[in-house]
């Protein structure tokens, strides 16, 4: 226990290193109290990648925290950047993946180029900024790709200005604890309900809001978190599903099958989503959809969804174990058509599989005296319990050369989030409310 304790205090000095410069950041210095919306395009294949962008909104209130304005955690494959043009100080950012990053592993992306949807959300500059989208390299190192100086008096700026709220119906508080500002404001969007669906829609919000905060340590951490459901329904019930020869003109357009995987439910339609949501108080997104065929996905720093089945209460957690903490899946599934997103000769960037290239960056420290290392796996361990920490060959859908902190966990048969799991949860958790 005393080992463990000290390794969190340890992550935790290394995280509050990363964040010395976002602390001297003024946001007000800097920023107005609003978002800028910038909607673009990521078009390419595996060999190379284009970001082309369509255009620019103020979406009101900023939701984010006020002090902590860079991304302390190396994680995900690209990174939003504002930069002071005259000093080159970094005044804002965030890591991020994206559908376009699965598609490229998939077969179809070795070479067939295809276009994706992207939106990210940066507070609203005073005056003109650099806007820098950064990708990770092969050398697992973080490198300009793209960038523009925007300029918020511009015409181009104030071009969509007018005409930002798309929302048409009021978002509902499912949870209030406090000002955006000092909260995690997750916002559920319900996908696949028709206009005969509207008590149901909201059963179903308020029950997706329970899932949310029922796991540790989303529950212990409940207070910090402000949770809004969008009233909002598309023209008929249910969610297009290929396999089953389902079509719906639904609210963002989401579908099972996604790259071919039966039960992966996701959407393309980002600028869609984002308009569903209006200005909405937003940190992280939940796509609620009405089916009971179990299905979900989530991307880090994307969104999450999950469907209607009577697996969801756990099969949501998982997903924002994706999503808002940037977990790896820790199971095992050769036959994905993105399983290669993990290469064994390199470290993972997610804090919760390593391949042993370098897992002093990892849990190494948090280990027992006299873990082995690997640690052999140990299958009494029940269903519900994440047996004792070790390094546990299979994960990161690899039965071979990836490993993970327990034998089961969230992250790979719906166990309680594991120790090293929460610990970047945790860490998330403070990148908000701080």
């Amino acid at each position: 226990m005393k080992i463990i304790i000290a390794s969190i205090l340890l992550f935790s000095a290394l995280v509050a290193d990363s964040a010395l410069q976002a602390q001297n950041v003024k946001f007000n210095d800097y920023f107005s109290d609003s978002t800028l919306r910038i909607n673009y395009l990521r078009v390419g294949n595996r060999q190379h990648d284009t970001v082309q962008l369509q255009s620019h909104e103020c979406i009101g209130l900023w939701a984010g925290s006020l002090t902590q304005l860079l991304d302390p955690f190396d994680n995900g494959a690209y990174c939003i950047l504002v930069k002071d043009p005259l000093s080159g100080r970094e005044l804002y950012s965030r890591g991020y993946n994206s559908l376009f990053h699965e598609y490229r592993d998939t077969p179809q992306g070795a070479d067939s180029v295809a276009g994706f949807e992207e939106v990210v959300r940066v507070p609203w500059p005073k005056r003109p900024v650099d806007i820098c989208f950064l990708q990770r390299g092969s050398d697992q190192r973080m490198h300009l790709q793209y960038s523009y100086r925007f300029d918020p008096d511009s015409a181009m700026a104030q071009l969509r200005r007018s005409s930002v709220v798309h929302l048409i119906a009021d978002p509902v508080k499912l949870q209030y604890k406090g000002h955006p500002h000092g909260k995690m404001d997750v916002v559920i969007v319900p996908e696949g309900y028709g206009p005969a669906d509207s008590l149901k829609m909201m059963r179903d919000m308020h029950s997706f809001c329970k899932y949310l905060l029922g796991q540790e340590p989303f529950s212990s951490r409940s207070d910090d978190f402000n949770v809004w459901g969008i009233p909002l329904m598309g023209e008929a019930s249910g969610i297009t599903d290929p396999g089953k020869g389902i079509s719906v003109n639904s609210l963002v357009g989401s579908s099972y099958n996604t790259f071919g995987a039966d039960r992966y439910l996701m959407t393309m339609h980002l600028f869609q989503l984002h308009d569903a949501i209006g200005a909405t108080p937003c940190d992280h997104i939940i796509i609620m959809a009405n089916s009971t065929t179990y299905g979900g996905g989530a991307i880090y720093n994307f969104y999450a969804m999950s469907s209607l089945n009577q697996m969801a209460y756990v099969v949501l957690p998982h997903e924002l174990g994706h999503s808002i903490g940037g977990l790896a899946d820790e199971y095992v599934d050769e036959d994905l058509s993105y399983g290669d997103i993990h290469l064994l000769d390199q470290e993972p960037i997610e804090p919760n599989i390593t391949t042993l290239v370098d897992f002093a960056s990892k849990w190494q420290s948090m280990l027992p005296a006299g873990t082995p290392v690997p640690t052999p796996p140990d299958n009494s361990v029940p269903r519900g319990k994440n047996g004792p920490l070790g390094v546990y060959e299979g994960a990161g859908y690899h039965s071979k050369g990836i490993y993970r902190p327990t034998m089961r966990c969230m992250m790979r048969d719906y166990a309680p989030f594991c120790t090293v799991c929460s610990l970047r949860l945790n860490q998330v958790f403070d990148l908000y409310v701080k």
